[in-house]
């Protein structure tokens, strides 16, 4: 990803279930690529470099309920490749409600193993009963981690944490 992003990178973490030691998870890597700005053409070539495939309709992250949130706030780019490994590349413009969200989740799993046990429960029951139903699966998953973030936002501030 480095090499294929090149400058454009600020940072690329490991993010998503696999980055959390010890979670039950798919076999895809999640990783998140921080950029300072957008700038379509250069994403989606560097996806294509490293060998992935840009999703055009996948433009933005959900916006946890009871939140009103500026679009550009929720907005990233997304590819996705067959690998091996299979890989889903998460492309957030760095500081932004979305890019944070995803760290601020993994370190609070890493940091809170019950809850990253409860989550992997969740996910197990979810796979189980909506295995081809990807947007059941959403529909159930993302609230939950919004709760998940309750506890992860309190403890940020508690402990100082930061991206």
């Amino acid at each position: 990803m480095r090499d294929a992003f090149g400058a454009d990178a600020l940072r690329v973490e490991h993010i998503g279930s696999t980055s959390v030691p010890g979670l039950a998870a798919k076999d895809i890597i999640d990783v998140q690529i921080s950029v300072a700005r957008f700038d379509d053409a250069r994403i989606d070539a560097a996806l294509e470099n490293a060998g992935l495939t840009p999703w055009a309709d996948i433009a933005r992250d959900h916006c946890p309920p009871g939140m009103t949130l500026d679009e550009a706030e929720l907005e990233k780019r997304y590819g996705s490749g067959e690998g091996p490994p299979r890989a889903h590349v998460h492309v957030r413009v760095a500081g932004r409600f979305n890019h944070d969200y995803a760290l601020l989740f993994r370190d609070y799993l890493r940091a809170h193993p019950d809850a990253a046990n409860a989550y992997a429960e969740i996910k197990r029951v979810l796979a189980e009963r909506y295995p081809n139903d990807v947007d059941a699966y959403y529909t159930i998953k993302d609230p939950v981690c919004d709760v998940i973030m309750t506890g992860a936002r309190e403890w940020a501030s508690a402990s100082r944490w930061q991206p």
